[in-house]
């Protein structure tokens, strides 16, 4: 990255600061981490043509302040080719690197607690749209314009699946009735800063809106089978609060998934 060719509103945030290219987290963005004077923040810059979009999730994150301990918006900026954002930093590790140091079911009762702390948040509030519909729609142009990685599916669909099959799929099995809550779109391990054994904030805000609560709900309990084992599932929907829980839901849920 060189700082010339960056817009100058980012330039100013750089000067006389320390930067390193992050490799955590599965986003398109390119992400950096900025030490400057005693303070941290992060980078995140991508094309205008990747989604979802850093425009979006900055109006996110302004909405989410005073709500939610995340990060703040310093700057976004976009240019012909590419958009920038610079944020604050949430203080700790998160969730992956916090597996060093905590125990598993500690793990899992903070991923129960978080969520349920961004489920409570009114719907009727929020103006983001994150439903079911709009989801299928990019699914369906993500499958169409080529954009769908189908080395890194689930297991269970890995060489045996094409992204026509699990759109096909998604069309055909689409769920009777939505449970409708303010979700975070991308709710897994990597996205949960824990400090002090604590929930300490939460991060990568791009898919978050209104939509049904098993969309984090799959995605969560998956991040927590492929990174604490398949015996903690079950724990973790018990610490959410869910009595039963809809395995249709979470299977299709999981299945959408596999399009972004």
């Amino acid at each position: 990255m060189r700082s010339h060719e960056l817009p100058v509103a980012v330039q100013r945030l750089l000067q006389g600061s320390s930067v390193e290219l992050m490799t955590d987290g599965c986003t398109a963005a390119q992400v950096y981490r900025i030490e400057q004077d005693g303070r941290c923040m992060y980078l995140k810059m991508q094309s205008l043509a990747d989604t979802p979009s850093l425009h979006v999730e900055a109006r996110i994150l302004d909405w989410l302040q005073g709500k939610l301990p995340v990060p703040e918006v310093l700057v976004y900026v976009a240019d012909d080719r590419y958009e920038y954002l610079v944020s604050t930093e949430v203080a700790g590790q998160n969730g992956v690197r916090a597996m060093a140091t905590l125990r598993a079911e500690a793990l899992v009762e903070l991923m129960a607690s978080g969520l349920r702390m961004i489920h409570a948040l009114d719907p009727a509030t929020c103006p983001f749209d994150a439903g079911l519909e709009l989801r299928l729609m990019q699914a369906r142009a993500n499958v169409l314009n080529g954009l769908v990685d189908e080395t890194d599916f689930d297991p269970e669909r890995l060489g045996s699946t094409t992204a026509q099959d699990i759109l096909a799929a998604l069309e055909r099995e689409r769920p009777a009735t939505d449970d409708l809550v303010f979700t975070h779109g991308d709710y897994c391990l990597p996205n949960i800063i824990v400090r002090d054994g604590m929930i300490g904030g939460f991060i990568d805000w791009g898919r978050a809106g209104v939509a049904d609560r098993y969309n984090d709900l799959a995605i969560a309990s998956r991040s927590i089978r492929y990174n604490l084992g398949p015996q903690y599932e079950q724990y973790f929907f018990a610490c959410y609060g869910l009595e039963q829980v809809d395995a249709g839901k979470i299977a299709y849920y999981r299945m959408l998934d596999e399009l972004f």
